[in-house]
């Protein structure tokens, strides 16, 4: 696509009156919410009891068992993620008192993840503001001016089994229970995470001494590891694709962000059920007030909805190889193009932008 027909586009999607268009489908129904939560709680108990039963046959069948029980708590994620955005319930205060108690399950502070999810939303494809709850995506030119050092530590950041294995362990297991980046006014936020822990410790007595120590760790760490990944991958591919959206603060627009800039994963209608229609992510991030059941209904009445990057399974594998942000092609490259685009080059690399720091697992 040409610049000047990328432009046209865009400004077409501005004329649309979104707000007005999605409005019908943000009204969350209760049945369907209280059915929803309840239903993946429970299969997710008869999953893991399954698995402490399975241990007097064999752990290979435990391993096996592990999975559906780990999507089911992505499943739980979720939902927690729409109590977030207040989409859930219509009631604010049972969306907070859900969100907070499927925190526990999930290992996500409620509150906290709320605010660097918001900030998420409200900045995503915003090269100027890439903050907390995003996955750290340098430019080319930024990743060009940097040391060899700095540059080696970026790629190790962004290799698949980082992303996908290492990460997630440290960000569910270990982070989200002591946040460090997280600023010190964020008093109600440090709260959540403190409210969760104690939760989460308890639980965590209870069920030792109920099935044993050795036993519930054999159980829940598959689970939560699984879990973990699926639910990064996720995150990754809705976002980090060829053609995805990042612009600097200037020519940066929220609803062209969230159309080019989210995509539609599409998945086998099981796994749609699992992940609670989340790959339709860009209708997501156009209006994130619109309940999980509520997406397929939304994206097959507006045509306007299905003209956006689709990524099939397969496609959204081959995404873990893009690394970088080609701000001349408005791409997103892998770092075997590298050689090809420092010819365009003629005089040393500076970085258009104040360096951006990369970050720990947030």
């Amino acid at each position: 696509m040409s610049p000047e027909t990328a432009e046209q586009e865009a400004a077409a999607v501005q004329k649309i009156d979104w707000n007005a268009m999605l409005a019908p489908y943000r009204r969350p129904v209760m049945w369907k919410s209280v059915f929803q939560l309840v239903s993946t709680a429970a299969l997710l108990a008869a999953f893991w009891f399954a698995m402490l039963w399975s241990l007097e046959v064999g752990y290979w069948l435990t391993l096996l068992l592990a999975v559906p029980a780990a999507f089911m708590v992505v499943r739980l994620f979720m939902l927690q993620h729409d109590c977030g955005h207040g989409a859930f319930f219509r009631s604010q205060k049972l969306n907070n008192l859900v969100g907070t108690v499927l925190g526990v399950f999930t290992l996500v502070p409620y509150d906290y993840w709320r605010k660097t999810h918001a900030i998420h939303h409200a900045t995503s494809g915003n090269l100027d503001l890439r903050s907390l709850g995003d996955i750290d995506t340098l430019t080319v030119k930024e990743y060009l001016s940097r040391s060899k050092l700095k540059r080696l530590l970026y790629r190790l950041y962004r290799h698949p089994a980082v992303l996908l294995v290492i990460g997630p362990t440290w960000q569910f297991v270990l982070k989200h229970r002591l946040p460090l980046d997280m600023p010190r006014n964020w008093k109600r936020e440090a709260i959540s995470v403190q409210v969760t822990n104690l939760m989460l410790a308890a639980l965590l007595v209870t069920m030792c001494m109920v099935v044993g120590v050795k036993e519930f760790f054999l159980l829940q760490l598959p689970i939560t590891l699984i879990a973990g990944s699926i639910g990064v991958y996720l995150f990754y591919v809705q976002h980090q694709y060829e053609d995805t959206y990042w612009r600097y603060r200037e020519s940066w627009n929220y609803f062209n962000a969230g159309l080019e800039g989210a995509s539609h994963l599409v998945m086998p209608k099981p796994l749609q059920w699992l992940t609670a229609n989340i790959g339709l992510h860009h209708i997501h991030h156009v209006s994130s007030r619109i309940p999980n059941y509520n997406l397929q209904r939304c994206y097959d009445s507006h045509p306007e909805l299905q003209d956006v990057t689709k990524l099939t399974l397969w496609q959204s594998v081959k995404t873990l190889r893009l690394t970088l942000w080609d701000e001349e092609d408005r791409r997103l490259v892998g770092f075997r193009e590298l050689r090809a685009i420092r010819q365009r080059f003629s005089a040393p690399v500076q970085a258009t932008k104040p360096e951006a720091v990369p970050a720990t697992w947030r």
